[in-house]
C-alpha cells in the first residue's frame, strides 16, 4: 500500500437491502454503484465477510471494488471497514456515495471530508474509519420542505420520488458515471470540474 497513491479504489453505494427499498430515495447510492457495474458488465455477488455485496473491475489498467453494505444503513461503516482493512484501502481512496436532500434533483456533487448532515450511513462510515477523510458522492434527491411537502426528512427518504425527480436523479447519476475514470486514476480536480461544470436539471 502506498501512502502516496490517493486513487480510488473503492466505491460504496449506500442504500437499504430488500424490494421495498429498491427505488426510495435513500437507495440513490445503490442506483449510482448498479449504474457502474451495469456500465462495466459485472456483477455483484453475496460477500459474507464484507458483510453485503461486492463487484471488481477493470478502469484504465487499475482495479476498481464496488460495495453495497447489506446491513442497516445505521451500520454501513462495518461493510465498508472490512473491506478496505482486508484489501489495504486508506480512507482517502474511499468514494461513499449516497443522497443528499439538501441538493435538488438531478444535482450530484463530489467532495472529500466535511460533516455528515444527519445521514446515518455516513455517520457510521466515518466512526468506523476514524475520519472524516473519505470521499463523498452526493446524489440530490431534494428535501421535502423546498418541495412544498409537510414529510418528516426520515420518511421522505424512505418513498420513491416522482417520475419528474426520479427522471432527473437518473440523468444525474448518469453523469457522475462519466467521472469514475478520472476517480480512479487519481484525477480529483478534473472530476470535480467536469462533473460541477455540467448542466443541472432544474427540478420541476
Amino acid at each position: 500500500m502506498n501512502p502516496q497513491d490517493t486513487s480510488i479504489r473503492l466505491i460504496v453505494g449506500l442504500g437499504n437491502v430488500g424490494a421495498e427499498y429498491e427505488r426510495t430515495r435513500h437507495n440513490a447510492g445503490f442506483w449510482f454503484v448498479d449504474a457502474i457495474a451495469r456500465k462495466a458488465g459485472v456483477s455483484f455477488g453475496a460477500e459474507r465477510k464484507f458483510h453485503g455485496d461486492t463487484a471488481r473491475l477493470r478502469s484504465g489498467g487499475r482495479e476498481l471494488w464496488l460495495l453495497k453494505p447489506g446491513t442497516y444503513m445505521n451500520r454501513s461503516g462495518q461493510a465498508v471497514v472490512a473491506l478496505a482493512l482486508y484489501y489495504k484501502i486508506l480512507p482517502t481512496q474511499i468514494v461513499v456515495a449516497h443522497d443528499e436532500v439538501d441538493l435538488p434533483p438531478g444535482t450530484v456533487k463530489l467532495k472529500r471530508g466535511g460533516g455528515t448532515a444527519g445521514h446515518n450511513g455516513l455517520k457510521d462510515i466515518q466512526a468506523k474509519l476514524s475520519t472524516p477523510g473519505f470521499w463523498r458522492l452526493r446524489i440530490g434527491v431534494g428535501h421535502p420542505r423546498t418541495l412544498a411537502l409537510t414529510q418528516e426528512v426520515a420518511d421522505f427518504v424512505l418513498h420513491p420520488p416522482s417520475r419528474e425527480h426520479e427522471a432527473a436523479i437518473d440523468e444525474s447519476i448518469g453523469r457522475a458515471l462519466e467521472i469514475v475514470p478520472q476517480l480512479v486514476q487519481g484525477q480529483f480536480e478534473r472530476a470535480m470540474m467536469k462533473l460541477h461544470a455540467a448542466p443541472k436539471t432544474p427540478a420541476p
